[in-house]
């Protein structure tokens, strides 16, 4: 192992709708969820092109005919759609659900379909109430199959993405390293953490601290897109975590670049106060005072060029436990894995004979 120090020195009952076909056979498409149907006890059928979606995409359907039932559904299962007839007699019960699911915070991220009379006031006030995407008899199948299948990819981006900084988040970064590792690309995988970033929240509360978070992302994407292109990816683990990819040529200096000027920005985040000292003083979990340092960013870089991997999580593991030696060193910096599997296997091999 080696650190490079900065370049700088500082379950709902289901009820089969009489509207539905028969579920299709499942298939590689269909999505082990379910879809929650709002209709009135007497209804037009649903359109030909929307049933069809709902049969086949999903693993099974749940039917309602209130608001209450639908909700309760959601609060429970978390169904990957909604959709809302909003024809007639059901336009204000439809539109009273799309509201309410929309209005609460664990079930507001659902796709809400809206079935609508063909005309313009009826399809603005479903998108009024909320609906993500309003049809009609009138859409024409291969329409209604595009927006549909559209609306499912907007809701698992909207899903995967970090709400602090928009960038992709877990479900995101292990498709990524997933993708880079079958096609046999040679990459780096860099895990980076802010150290005292925790001291620094309680001090000068949340809404700085996500703003420190936002300028990190910032500085991460900027510095990756900048030098490895498209090539390169960033994402969100949470707090302040993160973990980018890049080409393994462009690890080193995009590492350099990021800690350098991370120890630039980083001392104007505090108060003058505090930026002249270098330090301040906090609490620890004992309600102890000590010297607190300004902020410094540890990095944990793992590459495929020594180690062979058959899982995300194999290299992303092995980055975060290289930021755990990072962190252990004063100051920003960075530490790139340089064991061979061989080496890493001795390595435990001697590790556990001590124990």
């Amino acid at each position: 192992m080696s650190a490079a120090p900065p370049r700088s020195t500082a379950a709902p009952q289901v009820d089969a709708s009489p509207h539905l076909p028969a579920p299709a056979a499942p298939g590689p498409s269909r999505l082990p969820g379910h879809v929650v149907l709002l209709a009135p006890a007497v209804a037009a059928p649903l359109p030909d092109a929307l049933a069809r979606w709902t049969a086949e995409r999903f693993a099974r359907a749940a039917h309602y005919a209130a608001a209450d039932a639908v909700l309760a559904d959601a609060l429970r299962t978390r169904p990957e759609a909604i959709v809302v007839d909003a024809r007639a007699s059901g336009a204000s019960e439809a539109a009273i659900t799309a509201r309410r699911v929309k209005a609460d915070s664990f079930t507001g991220i659902v796709p809400v379909v809206a079935v609508v009379e063909p005309t313009g006031e009826a399809a603005a006030a479903a998108f009024a109430a909320g609906a993500d995407e309003v049809l009609t008899v009138d859409t024409p199948a291969w329409e209604t199959q595009a927006r549909l299948e559209a609306l499912l990819r907007r809701s698992a981006r909207d899903v995967g993405v970090h709400p602090t900084t928009r960038l992709p988040g877990t479900p995101a970064i292990e498709a990524e390293l997933t993708r880079r590792l079958n096609a046999g690309e040679q990459f780096a995988a860099c895990y980076a953490d802010l150290d005292h970033f925790k001291e620094f929240n309680d001090r000068y509360g949340y809404n700085e601290g996500d703003r420190v978070i936002r300028l990190v992302a910032r500085l991460l994407h900027d510095v990756v897109k900048g030098v490895s292109g498209e090539a390169g990816f960033v994402g969100h683990i949470g707090g302040d975590d993160f973990l980018f990819i890049v080409p393994l040529a462009d690890a080193a200096p995009v590492c350099e670049l990021i800690v350098e000027t991370f120890e630039l920005f980083t001392p104007y985040q505090y108060s003058e106060a505090d930026r002249r000292a270098g330090y301040y003083f906090g609490k620890d979990r004992r309600g102890q005072l000590h010297r607190v340092p300004l902020m410094s960013l540890s990095i944990g870089v793992a590459t495929t060029e020594r180690r062979r991997y058959t899982a995300a999580t194999q290299i992303s593991r092995l980055a975060s436990e290289m930021k755990t030696y990072a962190k252990a060193q004063p100051g920003s910096l960075f530490a790139v894995d340089r064991r061979t599997d061989a080496q890493a296997a001795a390595g435990a091999a001697r590790s556990g004979d001590e124990g």
